[in-house]
């Protein structure tokens, strides 16, 4: 008779045959199988994966079971998924923030629908399970309180904010701290220290992710966000025609000459209206990835006028469908840069 020592060795033997689809290793070298057990014939354990937002989370599972039950004498197979995010260990002790990892999200030009996607994936992660926090560094304008449905913040505590919180996601903005009829000259000098003062002062607590929502162009926000803290990477929305494409391109280009990475590019208002392909080409041209395509729907529009965003109001839409499948693609890409970075196992610790 095969005791238990014996079995949980033959089945972490099978496991290892099976890759974590975005990283090429087995489950096993990169630590991500826990807490195995066996109780008669029934194999239990965890698979801690990098996000969870994981796109691939069914194939892991599927193939985690198959392997496992082609040890004989099992015959039942239990898995939990549970997730733990890699850590982008250039930002711990930037800024006071407690934050794994910042991920921009940048467009060339106003008017490409970047504060929605922006918006959508934040709270698609949150609905994922992720500790998400979202800042408005369009410090002239702030858009995001009226997206998301929110008008004031909590009162600051020792001397520093505390950001707002809608759909699970925690919001700092001046549209919090600004009165919304009066305009906003200021220059660059004012911009830089507003946006340091949205890392530091604000309690953002532990963050899976933080996205920041910049304003479109290559001006001062962008510089003082790069200068600032090391971004993980920069997502960059455009539609789909080439006026678009164009100022996407030299935001890219941007990004890429202060040393941060492209997550990918996402095309927004995809369809017969504005056309279609221009952000793939964009990405097949830059050699960056592309994280997908979002459909014009005019609910997307209603959403973000109503404080209502799509993949909460209407999460079976296809454009909150591709937002959600967006998100996810954004994880995987950030586990997929932590492994690269480290050329090692990626340290699972879980946030509780």
């Amino acid at each position: 008779m095969t005791d238990h020592h014996t079995l949980e060795q033959q089945i972490m033997a099978q496991l290892a045959t099976v890759n974590e689809p975005e990283l090429h290793k087995d489950l096993v070298t990169l630590n991500m199988i826990r807490d195995l057990s066996i109780d008669g014939s029934t194999a239990t354990f965890t698979v801690m994966l990098t996000t969870p937002a994981c796109p691939l989370k069914d194939q892991i599972e599927r193939e985690s079971r198959e392997a496992a039950l082609r040890v004989p004498g099992i015959d039942t197979v239990n898995i939990s998924l549970d997730s733990s995010v890699p850590v982008d260990r250039r930002i711990q002790g930037q800024l006071n923030l407690d934050v794994r990892n910042l991920i921009a999200v940048s467009s060339g030009k106003g008017g490409v629908g970047k504060s929605t996607v922006a918006v959508n994936l934040a709270v698609s992660l949150a609905r994922r399970g992720a500790t998400v926090g979202l800042m408005d560094a369009d410090i002239l304008g702030p858009n995001l309180p009226m997206m998301l449905g929110i008008d004031s913040m909590p009162p600051p505590d020792d001397q520093r904010l505390n950001p707002a919180e809608a759909y699970g996601v925690k919001v700092m903005s001046m549209g919090f701290l600004i009165d919304p009829s009066k305009p906003m000259i200021w220059r660059g000098p004012m911009i830089h220290a507003a946006i340091r003062q949205f890392f530091s002062d604000v309690n953002w607590g532990a963050l899976d992710y933080m996205i920041i929502d910049l304003p479109p162009g290559t001006g001062d926000a962008q510089l003082t966000l790069a200068q600032s803290v090391p971004l993980t990477g920069a997502i960059i929305v455009t539609q789909p025609q080439d006026v678009a494409v164009g100022d996407a391109q030299r935001g890219l280009l941007m990004f890429e000459q202060v040393s941060v990475p492209i997550l990918g590019v996402v095309e927004n208002m995809s369809g017969d209206f504005f056309g279609s392909g221009g952000g793939e080409a964009l990405a097949e041209a830059r050699g960056v990835p592309f994280l997908g395509t979002v459909p014009l729907d005019p609910d997307v529009r209603i959403g973000g006028d109503s404080g209502e965003p799509i993949v909460a109001a209407h999460p079976d839409s296809p454009a909150a469908v591709a937002l959600t499948h967006i998100a996810s693609e954004v994880a995987a890409r950030i586990s997929v840069l932590a492994f690269h970075q480290t050329d090692q196992v990626i340290p699972l610790t879980t946030i509780n």
